[in-house]
């Protein structure tokens, strides 16, 4: 058997040492690259452009946002379209002043008022009155019930109850039973009168005498913005850039071949 020859080692060339030569890159001294990390832990990502696409929002927000563009879009009927339109900033500061006076004891407070009293009883004196103040009135059953007897003076409603169903009838039971009712923006601050996370409805029976004449301005307000004003018109129906854009160049077009007939029919 022939013995294969021995491979022959590649020669480096002075071409190929000039090629490689030429493909470095000679970097001044001056003005040294420092490439950017924009890793997690790297350099600050650059403050112009807008991150909210990458961002993984929680459900609730994406809810939100959802129903929110649901609500432009679909055709939406006049008892939902009047929870659209809450109170204003200004009335709306004034309304939770006079109601943030009456917000419920809270548990610590009410076990203080129980042991001050049973003290009291303990020593033989005579305890004050164990009955707290006018406070609001929270909970669906609880005002539904004040409205029918007519005991509610005032009723404030949630615009972002959900569902909507839950208290959709509530403003036209208030309209019947002739009590002053507005809607406001976020079950969350009627939480806050509460004492509660959140609250659909709340209410006033009764206020102090100092605060008869902000109720009954309140009063007058709320009958003529909300009681003597039923919503008749359907909300929504507002499509987005592109269907809007796509629209007029279609109505374009119809007029276009409009005016083509005519003027054929012309001649």
């Amino acid at each position: 058997m022939a013995s294969k020859a021995p491979a022959k080692k590649a020669s480096k060339s002075s071409s190929g040492t000039a090629k490689k030569s030429s493909s470095e890159q000679v970097q001044n001294p001056l003005y040294m690259s420092k490439p950017k990390n924009l890793r997690v832990g790297g350099d600050i990502r650059p403050t112009g452009r807008d991150l909210s696409r990458y961002v993984k929002w929680p459900r609730y927000v994406r809810l939100q946002r959802q129903r929110k563009i649901l609500y432009q879009r679909l055709k939406v009927p006049p008892a939902i379209n009047q929870f659209t339109k809450a109170l204003d900033k200004n009335q709306a500061a004034e309304t939770f002043r006079l109601f943030s006076k009456y917000t419920p004891e809270s548990k610590d407070a009410k076990k203080e008022r129980v042991e001050k009293i049973a003290a009291a009883k303990a020593s033989g004196e005579t305890p004050a009155s164990s009955a707290p103040g006018p406070v609001i009135k929270f909970g669906l059953k609880h005002v539904t019930q004040l409205i029918e007897d007519k005991k509610a003076k005032i009723v404030l409603i949630g615009h972002d109850v959900d569902p909507i169903e839950l208290v959709v009838w509530l403003p036209a039971l208030c309209r019947k039973m002739d009590v002053p009712f507005a809607i406001v923006k976020g079950k969350a601050r009627l939480g806050t009168l509460t004492n509660q996370k959140k609250c659909s409805v709340v209410a006033l029976t009764k206020v102090n005498k100092e605060d008869e004449g902000a109720l009954k301005k309140l009063q007058d307000n709320f009958k003529t913005q909300f009681n003597g004003t039923v919503e008749r018109k359907w909300g929504g129906g507002q499509m987005g850039r592109k269907t809007v854009a796509k629209l007029a160049i279609r109505a374009a077009q119809l007029e276009a071949e409009k005016a083509k007939k005519q003027a054929a029919m012309t001649r």
